[in-house]
């Protein structure tokens, strides 16, 4: 079984006055439902668990409330964490309760409620490398020179080795779970990645191809850019 978890628990409102930035609507429709799409349509996704704030809960179900396939897919939703990766923990303990007897055939996808372009392809692409590797990271290359700043100076990187990580990422859950497990109490609040727990803990993890277009919209920059190409279509 392959579970989709969707981070919507972000409060950031900068774009939008008092509206988080997953529920900014563009041409009707929030980013998060943008979000959500790929994994509805997709066939390897069983089961879609969301983490957003009980404010925002009846609105997503709303939203969602005309499409079959969505309904048969949601579980349910989990509370958000005081950081991003403890919302994913949340959200794995939930599914942990839900599917106990299932576990060691259980994998999850985790992706951004506020990264609106992601296609089924990617999706797809992330549950069948998941077959043969511990974790799936989709990853674009470096287009600039990449310089690391350290007390003693600026060393120059070996840029064809550095890469910049996307979301969805995807595991196997039992793994996974253990991987986080083992960085509380303290390490798991400086966690900004998915997979870095998966690193961490020494897991075979893989990247696929990123998407420049896959981008999380974070500033009024990005909302425009997602817009224009909105517009396009």
């Amino acid at each position: 079984m392959n579970i989709g978890i969707v981070l919507s628990g972000g409060t950031g409102t900068r774009l939008g006055g008092d509206i988080p930035k997953q529920y900014i609507k563009v041409e009707g429709k929030m980013i998060l439902e943008y979000a959500l799409s790929p994994l509805i349509k997709s066939s390897f996704i069983d089961k879609i668990q969301i983490v957003a704030n009980e404010k925002w809960q009846d609105c997503i179900l709303d939203a969602m409330n005309g499409d079959e396939i969505f309904k048969d897919k949601f579980t349910d939703f989990s509370v958000p964490g005081d950081t991003r990766q403890l919302s994913i923990w949340n959200a794995m303990n939930d599914i942990k309760d839900r599917f106990n007897n299932s576990l060691e055939d259980l994998n999850i996808l985790i992706h951004d409620g506020a990264r609106p372009l992601l296609t089924e392809k990617m999706v797809n692409d992330c549950i069948r490398e998941l077959e043969c590797h511990d974790g799936v990271l989709p990853a674009l290359p470096v287009k600039d020179t990449m310089y690391l700043c350290t007390d003693g100076g600026i060393e120059l990187l070996d840029r064809s080795k550095v890469v910049a990580g996307q979301a969805p990422e995807a595991f196997k859950f039992n793994d996974y779970y253990k991987a986080n497990e083992r960085l509380f109490p303290d390490k798991i609040r400086t966690i900004n990645g998915s997979s870095e727990p998966a690193i961490l803990a020494g897991l075979d993890i893989a990247t696929i191809p990123g998407d420049e277009r896959n981008f999380k919209v974070t500033t009024m920059e990005d909302l425009d850019r997602f817009v224009g190409i909105i517009n396009q279509h």
